[in-house]
């Protein structure tokens, strides 16, 4: 018998175990035409959990309840799982975080959510200690992610998946930019993991809450309606011919539905460059790279219709471990996705020991950094942007360093580059 999980196909709660399945290569089924509030009512469903809640794991040993139990389920069906830990303290590190998880973040996020979404009494001042106290989680996770990529270990782990479950809710129904903004690392570390292939297939396009829901309005008593004398057969009719001609009117005269607005950027006049026929030669050439690659990109490149940015990150003496500094990078440069068409990038990981510099050289089209990279990347704000001032022979011999991935790099020597194209 397959391993049949009984939820909603929206529950996070239910998202925890298909992930670990996901992670473990664990096949869970999803029981087909779930409907909460009339599935989870019937004899059957009472009998896997008396309280009629959800998840409910159905196995061949019987029942599990409790979506964190579930999980736990569903990791530890595959024998010496890495996302359970492989040591005493892994295995107590990852528990440790779970719990911290579901008593700290998930619980305060549900005593500030679900008042709002009408599940409860909505009291201003409850909600006020809900949300000091989620910061208080969130600054204390925030401290942790300030060294780790993850919560335990070098990779995904249990305490990984539930943890971005929990703030998943948070994130994509009330936790808004200007909220998360004073937690970076938090920040950094969830679209970090809803991107990782295994989490995406299972959360797939996450976008963070842009208002916060409102507060459920007290509505007056409703008053009885006045009974009218039915109308005769006759006008009735008359009636019916009038309202349906009056539709057809209304229909005619409706605008047709309006084009999905085009970007700002392909409003822009023509320019000479072409950015993909850069992003071409930069990745065929292999040899002789200033000479053919350097020249060629200063041949296509037209400063009206292209800018130039240097960046350097600001918090680089949190930079204290190589592989944790590189993943940050790494993270940047898949978020950046969504401006492929109109960027490219060079990002350089700097120094032969730690605090690790991090530096980056950008191509954007137009004359400013596009404000939708700004307004839906956060880690834009965690660097220092400059324009490039190519009058400056220095800064001009800085930006062919750094797309030739020249070392050392300003007396440094390179410990990482990376290209977005």
């Amino acid at each position: 018998m397959a391993l049949v999980l009984h939820a909603g196909k929206t529950n996070k709660n239910a998202f925890k175990a298909l992930i670990a399945a996901e992670y473990s290569g664990v096949q869970v089924k999803m029981v087909e035409n779930f409907e909460m509030g009339v599935s989870n009512k019937t004899p059957e469903f009472i009998k896997m959990n008396p309280l009629g809640k959800v998840p409910v794991l159905e196995t061949p040993e019987g029942p599990v309840f409790e979506s964190n139990a579930i999980a736990r389920y569903v990791a530890r069906s595959k024998v010496n799982n890495p996302i359970c830990g492989s040591t005493l303290i892994d295995y107590g590190h990852i528990e440790q975080w779970i719990d911290f998880a579901a008593m700290e973040i998930d619980a305060n996020i549900a005593k500030w959510l679900y008042p709002r979404l009408g599940y409860g009494v909505y009291l201003p001042p409850a909600e006020e200690a809900a949300i000091a106290a989620l910061k208080r989680a969130l600054g204390a996770l925030n401290t942790h992610l300030a060294s780790n990529t993850f919560l335990v270990g070098h990779a995904v782990t249990l305490a990984d998946i539930i943890m971005t479950c929990n703030l998943y809710l948070g994130f994509s129904q009330i936790m808004t930019k200007s909220f998360t903004s004073e937690f970076p690392h938090v920040e950094r570390y969830f679209w970090t993991l809803v991107n990782q292939p295994k989490i995406k297939k299972i959360l797939g396009e996450v976008k963070q809450a842009v208002s916060l829901p409102p507060v459920p309005s007290k509505k007056p008593a409703a008053q009885p309606k006045e009974t009218k004398p039915k109308a005769e057969p006759k006008k009735e009719a008359k009636k019916e011919v009038e309202k349906q001609a009056a539709k057809a009117e209304a229909a005619e005269e409706e605008e047709a539905p309006k084009p999905k607005p085009k970007n700002p950027l392909d409003l822009l006049p023509p320019s000479k460059m072409v950015l993909d026929d850069w992003k071409r030669l930069y990745s065929n050439t292999k040899t002789n790279f200033r000479e053919v690659a350097i020249k060629g990109f200063w041949d296509m490149y037209d400063p009206e219709g292209y800018s130039l940015w240097f960046c350097d990150y600001k918090y680089n003496e949190e930079n204290t471990v190589s592989f944790v500094t590189m993943n940050k990078v790494g993270g940047f440069l898949q978020r950046m996705d969504l401006a492929r068409k109109y960027a490219f990038g060079k990002m350089l990981v700097i120094g032969a020991n730690p605090p690790f510099k991090v530096k980056g050289l950008w191509l954007f089209r137009g004359q400013e950094i596009p404000q939708f990279v700004i307004d839906e990347c956060y880690d834009m704000e965690l660097y220092e942007w400059k324009k490039v001032d190519l009058s400056d022979a220095a800064q001009k011999e800085r930006v062919n360093q750094m797309i030739e991935d020249c070392e050392p790099f300003e007396g440094e020597p390179l410990l990482d580059a990376k290209c977005f194209k």
